[in-house]
């Protein structure tokens, strides 16, 4: 199974077509099209139904699309790494996090490394946990920012100085906006927006343990989008402050849960792993800003 290959099957895969796929690699189709029925033959297995205008994955083709994403991105830092052993210029950072505004000294950090090193990158991967936690068991990320208890067992952490509290998002002309907090209790009777993250432990263990008792009617990932849910009135999102905008001139507020609940943050990373040059000047950074 060569990388070049794998490339071809990940590229369509995205494209969702053997013609586009050989146009954004500048290779001729029947030369494409032979590549995947050799590594079909390879596999013992079919990758792609293939339909009058498009191409789809097989179940095979699925988890082979899954496996081949992570070893593309990890052979890119592998050679990015090594690329680094020779004179060190500045290299990229993965960092795996879900939306919280205590990135904001994450950012300052990376904008301190730019400013020694113009070259300097900081790769974002947005996602819950349980994806978070798996790429960074891969090594496919150098950090992650959780913002709930992990097994620590195996990573090494960082406590961060930012908290996330914890409220509902409602919009400027409901009565639960004229309340300086809403009680716990009171979530039971409320029509609620939840993030999808929260059916697994992330949330706060109270919201957690009561999370059947929850009249949910809808859940998201962004919290932006669960925003617009609430201006057209389908229920009060449930999440973080300051991830929208809830200032005096917004038509939403945000009332924030009594007695307060929020979530700690802390960045960590694999126990086991040497980190690289770069990981090592980010992490050497943040603590002197921590300092």
């Amino acid at each position: 199974m060569e990388l070049r290959v794998l490339q071809y099957f990940v590229e369509i895969a995205r494209n969702k077509s053997m013609t586009k796929a050989s146009m954004r690699l500048h290779i001729t189709q029947p030369t494409l099209s032979k590549q995947i029925k050799e590594l079909e033959e390879e596999l013992g297995q079919k990758l792609f139904k293939r339909g009058n205008y498009n191409v789809t994955l097989t179940k095979a083709g699925e988890l082979l699309y899954k496996r081949a994403v992570d070893i593309l991105e990890l052979v890119d830092l592998t050679r990015e790494e090594f690329t680094q052993l020779n004179e060190y210029n500045g290299g990229s950072i993965y960092l795996g996090c879900a939306e919280s505004e205590g990135i904001s000294i994450l950012a300052k950090v990376a904008k301190k490394i730019q400013e020694k090193y113009p070259s300097f990158k900081l790769n974002i991967y947005s996602g819950n946990l349980e994806t978070v936690s798996e790429k960074i068991d891969k090594g496919l990320l150098d950090f992650a920012v959780v913002v709930q208890n992990v097994d620590y067992s195996k990573y090494s952490y960082l406590d961060l100085p930012n908290k996330d509290i914890w409220g509902l998002i409602v919009t400027k002309d409901s009565l639960l906006a004229k309340k300086d907090s809403v009680m716990l209790e009171e979530l039971m009777d409320l029509p609620l927006i939840v993030s999808r993250q929260g059916t697994t432990n992330e949330m706060p263990s109270w919201l957690h343990k009561n999370y059947h008792r929850l009249n949910i009617v809808a859940t998201y990932d962004l919290i932006y989008n669960a925003s617009i849910l609430v201006k057209e009135g389908f229920g009060y999102a449930l999440g973080f402050d300051k991830l929208v905008n809830t200032s005096p001139e917004s038509d939403l507020r945000f009332i924030p849960i009594k007695p307060e609940i929020y979530s700690p943050m802390r960045l960590i990373w694999r126990s086991e792993e040497k980190l690289s040059e770069t990981a090592k000047i980010f992490l050497d950074e943040l603590k002197n800003i921590l300092d």
